[in-house]
């Protein structure tokens, strides 16, 4: 057997790479759950005494952990003075968009790990409630940034004629809302416009409805405890799933649910992860995060369920689009994408 040592060599340089990474998802939800990054942004450049006094941390291993972050280049060093400090950069991506959120979300999809190798034997699921709690957390946060950015000013102007049923007063069903993030950013956009989020998953939901009295819009939001075929069809204006559909057991027959759950003229909306058709076009950094995550959280809850399509977190827009079509929608379109999210728009 001839061996390329380059590509050898390139292999175990990913290896190590990835290996630490391991080890860095760990250190960076410490430092999110000790306040040590909002820290070095509002007081940095600083020592590692500085910081451990400022957040009552014992010294010793904020000066590993300081050192770690800077191997990683998630904080700065500087050699002259042996200080620490976040770039305005290393600051908004950690503070403002939130990555020690997707760095819990990992985390806690890892814990499974022992359960799912079981799973590849069995061919049984593991439902989403049956994770660790972090996981929920994680995954608003995740997802969280990216809608902020692009759901109320973007992805929804997209639609056809939707903004405008908005701004005068519609109804609108958010399906496996989670912790209710999205709810509650269309909520706060459109004050005329009555909401509805649902899930599955009965923890969760007390969460949403506790922001919606904090954000000032439990007057017009609801959240409710139901699955994808049975919350109310109730006439809506909108549906919208976000980062869902992938999961649930039958996607035909809750679009067929949603297709009837629609007002006459209502639209679906479909927000989906960030896929080609082809596996060879997502075999990238983009790919890689989005198959581990299926294979660890979005299969296995598919595969709990009736039916058990397993459409997986990169099904793509072809089969997206058969998923509408045989459940009787006649028009399918992409309205809108970003480098991690397809927006897809039904009706009819």
């Amino acid at each position: 057997m001839a061996i390329d040592q380059a590509k050898l060599d390139a292999l175990l340089g990913r290896a190590v790479v990835d290996i630490g990474a391991n080890f860095h998802a760990a250190l960076v939800v410490t430092g999110d759950r000790l306040g040590l990054f909002r820290a070095l942004h509002d007081i940095g450049p600083v020592t590692s005494t500085d910081l451990a006094k400022h957040t009552s941390t014992h010294e010793r291993y904020v000066r590993e952990w300081l050192a770690a972050m800077a191997a990683g280049g998630y904080v700065s060093y500087e050699r002259a003075t042996r200080e620490f400090s976040l770039s305005d950069e290393q600051a908004m991506a950690l503070l403002d968009a939130d990555l020690p959120g997707a760095f819990l979300l990992a985390q806690a999809a890892v814990k499974s790990g022992p359960r799912i190798t079981e799973l590849f034997q069995t061919g049984e699921g593991m439902g989403w409630h049956e994770h660790d709690p972090a996981l929920f957390e994680g995954t608003e946060r995740f997802f969280r940034p990216g809608y902020t950015a692009n759901l109320v000013s973007r992805w929804i102007p997209a639609l056809d004629g939707v903004a405008l049923k908005l701004e005068y007063g519609g109804l609108v069903a958010d399906v496996g809302c989670g912790h209710g993030a999205s709810t509650i950013l269309m909520a706060r956009a459109s004050p005329r416009t009555r909401f509805v989020g649902s899930d599955s998953h009965r923890a969760s939901i007390d969460r949403p409805r506790k922001a919606a009295r904090r954000g000032g819009v439990d007057d017009r939001v609801t959240f409710e405890v139901a699955g994808a075929t049975d919350y109310a069809a109730a006439g809506y204006d909108l549906v919208a799933f976000f980062d869902s559909l992938h999961d649930m057991g039958d996607p035909v027959g809750i679009a067929r649910h949603v297709r009837r759950s629609l007002a006459p003229g209502g639209t679906w909306l479909l927000v989906e992860p960030f896929a080609h058709d082809r596996l060879e076009d997502n075999l990238n950094p983009v790919g890689r995060m989005y198959y581990a995550a299926s294979t660890m959280l979005c299969t296995p809850n598919s595969l709990a369920q009736p039916v058990g399509a397993a459409l997986g977190a990169q099904a793509g827009e072809t089969r997206l689009r058969n998923v509408a079509t045989e459940a009787g929608f006649t028009r399918f379109r992409r309205a809108a994408e970003t480098p991690f999210n397809l927006v897809f728009e039904a009706r009819g």
